[in-house]
């Protein structure tokens, strides 16, 4: 009886060992090597966040909302991203991994919530969500691992959010702004 039970022990520990050992060899986040996502198809590729959006909290809590399937039931980026941006299911992007984020431009972020990535458990959300509220997304998830930052298309990175030179009207959101003194 003692030898079965010391046996137990030996193994699980060993498990676990072996465990401590495949997660730490897997990277950051166990998502492996980081490297530069591929650049976002001609369609995405002129698309930037809004003008001043950056730096809205209010579209930021509407990003939150949205996150977590308090706005639509059927979107909830949190049930495989996790709530504070660390996954809750294998495959998933760890959004906290700043090395790894701040290689997605907001185009190529903006393109994989529209498109899906493929290959993976991410599928397209264009067809549940508005242009604005993907956004809206983009805005939130950048907060893990990029709080305080926003894509400067002009240089090509993040940087400060309130030092982001304004995006192409062409490139916000087709909504019509309500006409001035009606």
């Amino acid at each position: 009886m003692k030898r079965t039970n010391l046996r137990t022990v030996v193994s699980a520990l060993g498990i676990v060992g072996m465990g401590w050992i495949l997660a730490a060899c897997g990277g950051e986040g166990g998502e492996g090597p980081i490297v530069p996502p591929p650049p976002a198809p001609a369609e995405y590729a002129d698309k930037h966040m809004p003008a001043g959006w950056w730096t809205d909290a209010a579209k930021m809590e509407e990003g939150r909302k949205l996150f977590i399937g308090e706005t639509n039931p059927d979107v909830n980026c949190a049930s495989c991203h996790g709530k504070d941006g660390k996954p809750v299911k294998a495959g998933a992007r760890d959004f906290r991994v700043a090395d790894r984020m701040k290689l997605y431009s907001d185009a190529v972020w903006f393109w994989r919530i529209s498109e899906g990535v493929p290959n993976t458990k991410m599928k397209a959300w264009k067809s549940k969500l508005s242009e604005e509220d993907r956004w809206k997304l983009v805005l939130f998830e950048r907060n893990f691992g990029l709080p305080g930052k926003g894509w400067d298309e002009g240089k090509k990175a993040w940087v400060d959010a309130g030092a982001v030179s304004a995006a192409p009207v062409s490139a916000a959101p087709a909504s019509a702004p309500a006409e001035a003194g009606k």
